[in-house]
């Protein structure tokens, strides 16, 4: 009875997603009409989210009559609370599996003594690095599993179902997930809008709408530690195909100016693996662009990607709610880390998760590439 409920529910949002996107408040040039039709979608996508599963009917309609009022730098605003909100509980779930209760460097770290450092060889605190908390030696499988039984889900990296020779890995949920939930982070290094150095070749980029690149590259699969991290390769390459992400290339060329404490053991750190649909399938997750407060101290380890030169010095002024409320104005006027998440545009169950790659028609498109309904919709407009 509750999955018919929403399934209910989920056609209602598939419908008043279409109405509104297709309205004459998004007649503007194309990248930002597609920006403000994602931005709607995840406005309704992660409000309903937020509700959680007893959501009725009525919430449903006020969330999609809201999204038709709201303008565009209110559903703006909506969208990185409710995105913030979601990471707040990931982050206190990662807490509860990893942190020690006698943790006295997470406390110190508290204290504003967070640019000190144990030396690696002599236990001799020093002033060059972070100060990095001792967590439980739990290897990444381990923090999966315990992810899972925590928050319901968790990813797993295994060779794509999609049916072309260069799919390669793919990554699946293990469990299951509502729709507007964050499904994944997209790590690695940030670069500025106009970094000169691209590669189309590099198939682990991703570029925001506001011209933010990240290179997952050196991220990899992460590793299995809490460690100092500066966007510096830790493993060898990790995926052999060449799929290239419509969100940008770039080629790294050097080091991130900004050294953090980042948990390389973070469960959901795969965005890089998810793969285009093949034929005859559809994405089942979209991108989200999300500033991070840096003023969030206590979350900054599980947010898995370092700065380059001032790519993540930008401002925000609010985190606001339109109906939502924060518990804490930590978040607000904050410098800014601009990272991206993956997040569900449908429920799902142990299933491959694709993204639409959405390359240019400027761009040689790659045989496996296949054009999605909403590309085929915008031909004919």
């Amino acid at each position: 009875m509750a999955f018919a409920k929403m399934l209910f529910l989920f056609s209602k949002f598939q419908q008043g997603v279409g109405v509104l996107a297709k309205s004459n408040t998004f007649a503007k040039n194309p990248r930002q009409l597609q920006y403000e039709a994602d931005i709607n979608k995840l406005f309704m996508f992660t409000s309903y989210n937020r509700l959680g599963r007893d959501a009725e009917e009525a919430d449903a309609e006020e969330i999609i009559e809201m999204a038709g009022k709201a303008t565009f730098s209110e559903q703006q605003r909506q969208v990185q609370e409710n995105i913030h909100y979601q990471l707040q509980n990931f982050c206190a779930s990662m807490d509860e599996i990893l942190l020690l209760r006698n943790d006295k460097t997470h406390e110190l770290n508290e204290s504003g003594l967070e640019t000190f450092a144990i030396g690696k060889d002599d236990n001799v605190p020093t002033a060059d690095k972070p100060l990095v908390p001792e967590t439980k030696p739990l290897k990444l499988a381990e923090i999966s599993k315990l992810l899972k039984d925590r928050i319901g889900y968790t990813l797993e990296i295994k060779p794509s179902l999609i049916p072309h020779k260069d799919a390669g890995q793919g990554c699946f949920i293990a469990g299951e997930a509502d729709v507007g939930a964050v499904l994944a982070f997209y790590p690695g290094v940030i670069y500025p809008p106009g970094y000169p150095n691209a590669d189309v070749q590099n198939s682990y980029m991703i570029t925001r709408y506001d011209g933010t690149v990240i290179n997952a590259q050196p991220w990899g699969r992460g590793g299995e530690s809490r460690q100092v991290w500066n966007g510096s390769f830790t493993i060898p390459e990790v995926r052999t195909d060449a799929k290239t992400v419509e969100h940008g290339s770039d080629k790294v060329e050097g080091l991130a100016n900004v050294e953090a404490v980042l948990e390389m053991r973070n469960p959901l750190a795969f965005g890089h693996f998810f793969n285009h649909p093949g034929k005859d399938m559809d994405p089942n997750v979209m991108v989200c662009p999300y500033d991070f407060p840096m003023s969030e101290k206590r979350m900054r380890a599980y947010i898995p990607n370092v700065a380059y030169g001032n790519a993540g010095e930008a401002k925000m002024t609010k985190l606001g709610g339109l109906s939502f409320k924060t518990e804490s104005d930590s978040s607000l006027d904050a410098p800014v880390l601009k990272t991206v998440v993956l997040v569900a545009t449908r429920a799902l169950c142990n299933e491959e998760l694709m993204l639409n790659y959405r390359l240019s028609n400027s761009e040689r498109r790659p045989e496996w590439y296949t054009l999605v309904d909403e590309e085929e919709d915008e031909r004919r407009t």
